[in-house]
């Protein structure tokens, strides 16, 4: 999916430990000519750090989305979700939950700690590109983020 006009690309900040979901995720954003910035950390001590700013992140972008994983190692995408979603400057950026689990008590505490969406990653790459295709449609053409 290109960019429509009109809407400007979108940083787009993906949380993500494995490379494997990492490559399927850039590759979905290239193969479907998706016109998003996407950002990679691979913890939860580098996703705050981005967010906030800190060390080699001191120039970062503030996201207009973020992609989450919860099994990550430091902190957990539940505990990088939970600072985000408590913080004035964070709060608004809206978090999808992209995680391989599909435990009920994870979805329900990831909405609780007001997660935006909840998607259990496909296994399958076509249905992983589809699903985030999907996941880009929605925040980009559906719906209005705000910016900064």
């Amino acid at each position: 999916m290109t960019t429509e006009p009109g809407h400007e690309p979108i940083e787009v900040l993906l949380v993500e430990d494995d490379p494997g979901d990492e490559l399927m995720t850039r590759e979905a954003f290239e193969d479907n000519k998706i016109g998003n910035i996407l950002h990679v950390v691979r913890d939860g001590e580098e996703a705050l750090d981005f967010l906030y700013r800190r060390g080699p992140y001191a120039d970062a972008p503030r996201p207009d989305l973020i992609l989450l994983d919860l099994n990550l190692p430091k902190y957990d995408g539940r505990q990088v979700l939970e600072r985000i979603k408590a913080d004035e400057d964070l709060g608004h950026i809206p978090v999808v939950v992209l995680t391989t689990s599909s435990a009920e008590e994870d979805i329900l505490r990831s909405y609780r700690l007001h997660a935006s969406a909840y998607v259990t990653k496909p296994v399958d790459l076509e249905q992983f590109i589809a699903a985030i295709r999907k996941i880009d449609e929605f925040f980009v053409t559906v719906v209005r983020l705000p910016r900064g």
